[in-house]
């Protein structure tokens, strides 16, 4: 699969500003899921790819299939997308767009592994301590990993907070080995 991420920026930030200026992150959010879902199934890959349907009869069938289940400027997207060649980008102009969002909503994705099962009194402080450390809303998923001996491993992006005693014993592996 190609990847869309530089063609898809412009787009997803034309909808970001669009969503901002009219404050409904959330629609738009739903609106490019649902389009992604859809343009990424076989069936509307392949339809979408026929060389028999010229862009113009595509984005007439798309738009009055898609009218009633979507708000006008999405429809107007996919048009535009039909019109540039830029339908495969769908689901990167969809991601990129959840990034930006991400962004101006102070939210970030968070995956914390631990040695062993937290309990829910612990899940809470340490999303606490992670909230306050990133300054932003945070959604955690948990992942359990006996390797990490104990301690847990936090990351997010391309941030790493390595407290396991497995991370601990590979640093002064590297200390003493140099």
């Amino acid at each position: 699969m190609a990847d869309f991420s530089t063609v898809a920026h412009p787009y997803a930030k034309a909808v970001f500003e669009l969503a901002r200026d009219s404050g409904d992150y959330k629609a738009w959010g739903e609106s490019l899921q649902a389009l992604a879902a859809l343009f990424g199934t076989p069936e509307v890959a392949s339809l979408t790819a026929n060389p028999s349907l010229t862009r113009a009869d595509l984005s007439a069938a798309l738009a009055q299939s898609l009218g009633a289940k979507l708000p006008a400027p999405a429809v107007t997207l996919v048009r535009l997308l039909v019109e540039n060649h830029r339908l495969p980008a769908l689901p990167a102009i969809a991601a990129e767009y959840e990034r930006l969002r991400d962004e101006a909503e102070k939210r970030v994705e968070v995956e914390i592994t631990s040695a062993a099962t937290i309990d829910a009194a612990q899940q809470e402080k340490l999303v606490a301590a992670v909230r306050q450390r990133l300054a932003r809303d945070v959604a955690v998923s948990w992942q359990v990993d006996p390797a990490l001996i104990g301690g847990a491993v936090i990351r997010t992006g391309d941030m790493v907070l390595d407290g396991s005693y497995a991370g601990e014993l590979a640093r002064l592996k590297t200390v003493v080995t140099q």
